[in-house]
Formats: C-alpha cells, structure tokens, sequence
C-alpha cells in the first residue's frame, strides 16, 4: 500500500487580482439601472452584456437590420406557438413587414385553423383517447381535407389554400389566423406534414397523395424563399423541435445545390429546452460558413412577445 501525507501549502504562489484577465467586469457586463416608462429598445439595452440577454439582442439587430435592407425575415413553427395564442402578436409583425415568410408543421396549421373557426383548440387528449374520439371533429378532418382536395387542381399549396378558405367563408375568429393574415399580406405561407402525425390524418376524408402533393408544393415554394436567405436575412426557428429543422436543413441544401449560395445569414431557435436538431440543423450547421446562430431558451409566450416588442420599438425608433 502507498502513503500519502497531506501536503503543505505555505510555498503556494500566488498573484494580485488586479493582473487578472477577466470574462466579466462591472463597465462592459453588467446590467445597468431601470427606471419606470423605459422602452423597450431601452430595457433591452439595460439588460446583461451576456449570455441569453446578449443573444435576444442579436437576434433583434438581425432581423432590424434584415429589414432596413429588405432582406428576408422566415419564421418556422409549430404547434405549441399557436397554444400558447401568439397569433396577435405575430400578426402585428406580419402587418407591420417584419414577418416576410411563415413556416410550420402540419399540428400549427391545424390549430390555426380551428381558432380560426370556432375560437379555441387543444382538445383534452387523456380524457378522450380511450374512448376512441381523440382528433375525430369533423369540422376540423373533414373541412381541412375538403378544402386540400379542392385546391389541388389549383397551382395553390397547403397554406394558401387553407388560409384563402379562411378568409373566404369568414371565419368567425379569422383575425387570429396565421393562414389568413398571410393570405390577406400575399407573403409565402407553407404548411409541412409528415403523413400520420396530424388528427385530420385519421379523418375518412383524408387522401394520402392530396396531402402530399399539396404539402410537397410547399416545400418547394418554401425552398425558394431559403434560396433568398443570403446576404442579411434571417430564418426564426420558434418551437419546433424536429420536423422544420429538418425541412430547413433539406431545402437549404436544395438551394445551395442549385448554385444559390445562400451565405451571411442569421438564424436562432427560440424553444423551452433546446433539442439536437434545431441545434445542429438551423443554429450551427447552415451559419458554419458565414453568417451568425443564436439559441435562447424560455417560454413561447413571454420569449416572443418580448421579441416582438423590441423589433417594433427599434424599427419605430429609427423612422
């Protein structure tokens, strides 16, 4: 067996904290003072020079700065973004051409479509699952499937279709639609499934080939608007952990494929928890070259606002 003996510490060298180099300091890092009636431009500026406070502030100069020279600003979502009744906030964006492309799996355009109609959505899915009647409302399988059918001997894909029925059999509550406020804006609006993940799926009305052909259309509609990314524009992961990451990552490639060349762009993923694809396919990954990836972590529905709120109080700043 091996002796050891506790070591003296008396000849430890040691130096002055003043010759230190330092991550943070109190005239670069820290927060600075709030008072009452600040704007938002100005808490925001208040904030920490670190870490999540850093990046909310790089992401509103990128798409600030995405606007002011017209360069495309996307957002990719899904379905919990609608939940938690963001649609005010970004329709105020989209009226406000801050929002130029709006991208989402096929549960966001599902619950769109259903506050457009009647004024609420999310059904209680433990309560109704044993019984057989999760996800069978006909208004929603049956009238989304119908409408799908309809468009698809127009040149229309997945989202314009559903937001131009919308607004043409008013819907009741059709102001707290995504679809039809980008309908009504003519900005691109695309809507991406994976066959199976969505209740009108399992609705007697759903075709296979219509949902694909309309949903494929989108991809390429949505591949288009990748392609102009480059040069300051700036694409918003919001709450999708797998499925617009991935369609992200395909139609970038596509776009690059075709000699696009989408460099010097801006991407963030906004999520309560961050997850390996948004990480890999939209923060790292597309900006490897040029361009900058941001992550900020917190709640949809205090994160977005807050983001919202900023850009709009920038852009009014600098008229």
């Amino acid at each position: 067996m091996m002796k050891y003996s506790a070591l003296d510490l008396s000849q430890v060298k040691t130096y002055s904290i003043k010759t230190r180099n330092n991550k943070v300091n109190v005239e670069e890092h820290f927060a600075r003072p709030l008072r009452a009636g600040m704007s938002l431009d100005q808490l925001l500026a208040a904030m920490p020079r670190l870490l999540g406070a850093d990046s909310l502030r790089g992401v509103v100069d990128a798409v600030v700065e995405a606007r002011k020279k017209g360069r495309p600003v996307v957002l990719a979502m899904g379905g919990h973004v609608i939940k938690c009744g963001l649609q005010p906030v970004l329709n105020d964006l989209i009226a406000a051409d801050v929002i130029t492309a709006v991208a989402m799996n096929g549960s966001a355009a599902i619950h769109d479509f259903e506050v457009s109609l009647v004024g609420a959505t999310s059904e209680d899915v433990g309560a109704v699952l044993h019984s057989g009647d999760f996800g069978f409302s006909e208004e929603t399988g049956g009238g989304m499937n119908r409408i799908l059918k309809q468009a698809i001997a127009s040149k229309m894909g997945y989202g314009e279709a559903l937001g131009r029925r919308i607004v043409a059999d008013c819907h009741p509550h059709r102001e707290f639609s995504l679809l039809a406020a980008c309908v009504e804006k003519e900005i691109p609006v695309t809507v991406h499934v994976a066959i199976g993940t969505d209740i009108i799926h399992q609705h007697p009305e759903a075709d296979g080939a219509v949902i694909g052909e309309m949903t494929f259309r989108d991809f390429r509609l949505l591949t288009s608007v990748v392609a102009d990314l480059g040069h300051g524009g700036v694409w918003l992961n919001v709450g999708s952990a797998v499925l617009m990451p991935e369609v992200f990552l395909k139609a970038l490639s596509i776009a690059q494929n075709l000699g696009h060349h989408v460099d010097d762009f801006t991407t963030a993923n906004f999520d309560m928890i961050q997850h390996y694809r948004p990480l890999t396919n939209v923060v790292k990954r597309p900006t490897s070259g040029s361009g900058r990836g941001y992550t900020l972590t917190g709640h949809h529905e205090i994160m977005i606002p807050l983001l919202a709120a900023a850009v709009l109080d920038r852009l009014q700043r600098d008229q």
